[in-house]
């Protein structure tokens, strides 16, 4: 495998530092860290994988930080904290940085003219481009940005919110995410992210409830199938928009059931039921 070096930003005015947050990426990790072998520091801020993750990454020359995971917010702070260089580059392990998106990078570091960039994604799913599903140009959150203009809360278990000091601009130019190679890493991000997004409710101390569920699953399935012309994109615009519905419905109605009693049923009276 090719060694991550320093190399086309040596002559720029800013130097770049990239972070790219993991955990069991080990099917993903090295074609996001060959996409930015270029950038004079590359960082890999694991949160103690299991697979190979750490051992390709290290193996590709890139700093590999162990950040135990609590919530995302804090995660991406503590990532950025990091960082040892001012303009900061956030990929994720299933994004790749494209050649045109390289090109605008360079050329913002050379002149920028904000402060935090969003940076477009076309998502690779079921073997096409998703083109609808509010997929694209499907602006997450700033992905180049100063140091000092981009910070979480620590608070944020998923779906983080951020604050942004300083002005903010939008790329041309789009990078690639294959978000899952199979349905069952959707299934998995599925599971995973809902009890996030449990935690995040109870914390907040929002009303649910399992007709809230239901109501809130069927409108993320209706705004991305219909509202966001998901249907447009066939069997796979449609496979995410029930993605989304199960998601959803599931963050509910775990945070619903969070308290009911699952394991330890009155065997006493068993017989009068």
């Amino acid at each position: 495998m090719a060694e991550i070096s320093s190399g086309d930003l040596t002559s720029q005015e800013f130097k770049l530092s990239v972070y790219i947050i993991t955990f069991n990426e080990a099917d993903k990790i090295a074609a996001a860290l060959q996409s930015v072998a270029w950038a004079d520091e590359v960082l890999v801020l694991d949160s103690n994988s299991s697979d190979d993750t750490v051992k390709i990454a290290i193996e590709m020359g890139a700093t590999v930080k162990q950040i135990p995971f609590t919530t995302f917010g804090k995660l991406r702070n503590d990532a950025i904290a990091s960082c040892k260089h001012d303009w900061v580059f956030s990929l994720d392990a299933d994004e790749r940085c494209t050649p045109a998106a390289k090109a605008e990078i360079l050329h913002v570091l050379s002149q920028p003219s904000a402060d935090a960039y969003y940076v477009p994604r076309r998502n690779w799913f079921m073997g096409r481009w998703i083109n609808h599903c509010g997929w694209y140009p499907d602006y997450r959150q700033p992905q180049l940005f100063r140091k000092s203009a981009l910070s979480f809360d620590n608070n944020e278990e998923v779906h983080e919110s951020f604050t942004i000091e300083g002005s903010i601009g939008y790329f041309k130019a789009a990078i690639i995410q294959v978000p899952f190679q199979n349905l069952e890493q959707l299934l998995h991000k599925t599971q995973r992210y809902s009890t996030l997004g449990a935690r995040k409710l109870e914390r907040k101390g929002k009303s649910v409830g399992m007709a809230t569920a239901l109501g809130h699953g069927l409108w993320a399935f209706f705004r991305i199938y219909i509202i966001k012309r998901g249907f447009l994109d066939g069997w796979p615009g449609f496979v995410l928009a029930f993605g989304n519905f199960e998601g959803t419905f599931y963050r509910y109605a775990k945070a619903t059931t969070a308290k009911i009693n699952w394991t330890n049923p009155p065997i006493d009276d068993i017989e009068s039921k």
